[in-house]
């Protein structure tokens, strides 16, 4: 004890800053500890890339098949991520009561959602790198600007990110467990991931291009396989999703 009769240090809060950066580390080494979710976010998207691009067996036109799904697994990693392995994961800790404890905690809720954005951005970083250097070895040559890419990867994320958010808050554990996997099964082959959605019918093409996956995985490639300038109109769509899914987020998501 001091002269004054205080402890020293004085018990309190850690500063905000440094309780959403410790909360986000936690997440990330969560996140990157279970096995499903690593099964979601690294190992599907790399046997995706490595064995479409080595067996002939869906048509992706003239060139080398790499240069077609690159773009498209690396759609698929945000996806998997941002969307699937968010939903399942914060489902579940709404269910076992761990949001509303955290609730409760010094660390705000807003900050608590920021740190498991930043959680969900590291592992897409660790995604993006692995990828990139499988499909570089697989012979892949991206083309385009930096910058495009990572406008449609943000973009991307947080589209993803406000309909995963939405789901784990607003469904039971084991309905978002189940709807998530559907989701993510259904966009990888509709969403022009691995299959051209020029393979499907005109009238599905109009629909299916609307979805935020067709849209990141079609800018990508437009940008990293045709070396086209800023995609605004993919933009656009992934920036009407992100508004619509983390407006509907924040306003319908419950705490327990």
């Amino acid at each position: 004890m001091t002269a004054t009769g205080t402890y020293s240090p004085q018990p309190g809060a850690a500063p905000l800053v440094r309780m959403i950066a410790a909360q986000a580390v936690l997440e990330t080494k969560m996140l990157l500890r279970n096995g499903e979710q690593l099964l979601l976010t690294v190992i599907i998207p790399s046997l995706l890339l490595v064995l479409f691009s080595t067996v002939d067996v869906v048509d992706t036109g003239d060139g080398a098949a790499v240069d077609f799904l690159a773009p498209g697994i690396l759609a698929l990693a945000v996806m998997s991520t941002a969307f699937t392995g968010q939903a399942i994961a914060t489902g579940f800790e709404r269910r076992y009561g761990v949001l509303k404890r955290l609730a409760a905690s010094p660390l705000p809720r807003w900050g608590l959602m920021t740190a498991k954005t930043l959680s969900v951005l590291v592992t897409e970083v660790l995604q993006v790198v692995l990828l990139t250097v499988i499909a570089l070895v697989l012979g892949w040559d991206p083309q385009g600007g930096a910058l495009a890419v990572v406008a449609l990867l943000a973009l991307g994320t947080a589209a993803f990110s406000g309909l995963g958010l939405l789901m784990a808050g607003t469904l039971k554990a084991e309905a978002t467990l189940a709807a998530a996997n559907l989701v993510f099964l259904l966009l990888l082959v509709g969403g022009g991931v691995v299959v051209p959605l020029d393979k499907f019918p005109e009238a599905a093409q109009d629909v299916l291009g609307l979805l935020p996956i067709a849209a990141l995985s079609e800018g990508l490639r437009d940008v990293l396989q045709h070396g086209a300038g800023m995609p605004w109109a993919d933009l656009g769509i992934l920036t009407a999703w992100a508004v619509a899914g983390l407006a509907a987020a924040g306003a319908f998501f419950r705490w327990e």
